[in-house]
């Protein structure tokens, strides 16, 4: 159902988790919260000027076969979605789509954002979709394992479709109505791979910081990451990777010796690493602490790299040598801790695996295993730490990460190559045949190591993207800030461009050609004998459908317009 939304954000942690580590997990849900509380202060600003867009965003659910790919399986789940249609220029505006990844969406993902801004000026209809398992879009046993079967980046892709249809139903819209889609990291690769997989449903796609290449060992993450705190232009230095380095060294070097207690006191933590397992952890958050500097720099999440590398580079008379560097990754770990008001470092293991794998509803690390499991099945993304290069520790190993996939969900580690593989042979990894994709990275964002960086011509096609010297992991989808970089700002005008290019080709070939690139809209078939009655329905004696072909997603609830 579609109902007006009369309360202001709610400013709800995302639990993004396309990090390994509780640290870095931790300062991505602090990312997404910051961006929630800029998107509030926006449509306050707003409010006082007499505007009142929350009025013309309405929340909807549908329900979507639970397997898309099983004729058999009539099982279907429900899926939210957020609708603005506050700009949109009937009855042939474009549509601009904003694709959910490993977490919630919420109002402000129609409401903010440098695809709001676009939105406005093209007179576009706003959409947000939720992924499947994520969010509210999930059945109550959804996340256990057997149910987790239906989780997957294809089923994903077959719900836009369906949504696709639905919207063209309820909209009544037509070949006319050009689709844009636009997501950042895994919604980034979903956008990218929606244009590849159904052209003929969106005519466009932004995929920014977008990882579409998969990868089991993804040891040039953290490679990124100290070539990143080495760059002068974001306020790194060599000096400053190099006292990194000592750092870790330091602390490996305690653990080996067993100070493990001085090690809990020093760095705040919750448990004394004895374990093994728990010093892996340790390792993990504060190598974390650092990867989420270099991630999220300049975004004022939790620090940028120049005020890091001023941390570390501080010479002290108190320390000489390795301790002073063990020094300064005792304040960052103090820093952290203090500016996320949490009392003590977390590195039990043990908490960790009981956390996976919580399979309750309302868990509220509920994200993590999604995420856990489709890195299991998919993706990889394993940030280890066994190249020469990494700046942290060798603790960090493929072996440790990809442990958790036969202990939480029974899959083989033997069997995640093949996995992989397959993945990028469906979907042509960094070298796609795909065109009217836009790929936008940020040149210290470790995630552009998987994504599409440079025009390549494949199959008589050529890759559009735009490279963003010294920014960050999605820093191209805000809006405008006072505070972005010439570069950033630059290239917000570049997607403008793209955006404003495929708009005029679409219309230019609806006139030219009269060759729809969209299918017609194909309404719901509806039977009595499925009707039924919800709770918001009977308040006004009106009648629910059920659908009697659950293949086709259809309206649980009534468009209040």
């Amino acid at each position: 159902m579609l109902v007006a939304s009369s309360h202001l954000l709610v400013l709800i942690l995302l639990l993004n988790c396309v990090d390994a580590g509780q640290v870095l997990r931790k300062i991505k849900a602090r990312a997404r919260d910051l961006q929630l509380q800029k998107a509030k202060q926006h449509l306050l600003a707003q409010a006082v000027s007499g505007q009142q867009p929350l009025q013309h965003v309405k929340e909807g659910q549908i329900h979507q076969p639970l397997d898309h790919f099983n004729r058999q399986d009539v099982s279907t789940f429900p899926q939210r979605f957020f609708v603005n249609d506050a700009y949109w220029q009937r009855p042939d505006g474009p549509v601009f789509l904003f694709i959910g990844g490993e977490g919630p969406i919420y109002e402000f993902d129609v409401l903010a954002g440098h695809h709001v801004d676009m939105a406005e000026e093209h007179r576009a209809l706003l959409l947000a979709v939720e992924h499947r398992f994520y969010g509210d879009s999930i059945n109550p046993d959804g996340l256990k394992t057997e149910n987790l079967a239906h989780l997957s980046s294809q089923q994903a892709l077959a719900d836009l479709a369906g949504f696709n249809q639905y919207i063209s139903q309820t909209f009544n819209l037509s070949h006319r109505n050009t689709w844009i889609s636009f997501g950042g990291s895994y919604s980034g690769a979903l956008s990218a791979w929606f244009r590849g997989k159904y052209p003929h449903l969106v005519f466009g796609a932004v995929a920014s910081s977008a990882p579409v290449k998969a990868k089991l060992d993804f040891s040039a993450y953290n490679n990124v990451v100290g070539l990143s705190i080495m760059n002068e232009a974001v306020g790194g230095s060599e000096k400053c990777l190099n006292v990194v380095r000592e750092a870790f060294a330091a602390v490996e070097a305690a653990l080996t010796s067993g100070n493990t207690s001085q090690l809990a006191v020093d760095f705040g933590c919750c448990q004394t690493p004895r374990d093994p397992v728990d010093q892996i952890e340790l390792m993990q958050n504060l190598a974390d602490i650092v990867m989420g500097t270099v991630q999220y720099n300049e975004e004022g999440v939790l620090m940028s790299i120049k005020e890091l590398c001023s941390v570390m580079t501080h010479n002290s008379s108190t320390y000489d040598g390795e301790m002073e560097a063990y020094s300064r990754l005792v304040e960052l770990a103090q820093m952290y801790r203090s500016t996320s008001n949490e009392p003590c470092l977390d590195i039990s293991h043990e908490k960790t695996i009981k956390d996976l794998m919580d399979t309750s509803h309302n868990s509220v690390r509920r994200a993590e295993r999604q995420w856990t499991y489709q890195t299991c099945t998919e993706f990889g993304f394993y940030q280890t730490c066994e190249d020469a290069t990494c700046p942290f520790s060798g603790m960090l190993t493929l072996q440790i990460d990809t442990k958790l996939c036969p202990k939480l969900f029974g899959i083989s580690q033997h069997s995640l190559p093949a996995r992989i593989a397959f993945t990028n042979t469906y979907y042509g990894g960094d070298n796609p045949h795909m065109h009217r994709i836009l790929y936008v990275n940020g040149g210290i964002d470790p995630w552009k190591e998987l994504s599409v960086v440079e025009d390549r011509t494949k199959g008589g096609q050529e890759a559009q993207t735009i490279f963003i010297q010294d920014t960050a992991h999605c820093a191209d989808m805000m809006s405008r800030r006072v505070t972005d970089r010439w570069s950033l700002r630059k290239a917000r005008q570049e997607i403008k461009n793209h955006v404003a290019t495929w708009l005029k080709m679409a219309a230019q070939e609806n006139v030219d050609q009269g060759m729809p690139w969209a299918l017609p809209a194909v309404k719901p078939d509806l039977e009595e004998e499925h009707l039924d009655t919800d709770p918001l329905a009977r308040k006004e004696g009106k009648a629910a459908h059920k659908p009697s072909d659950t293949r086709v997603p259809t309206v649980m609830k009534a468009l209040a317009r």
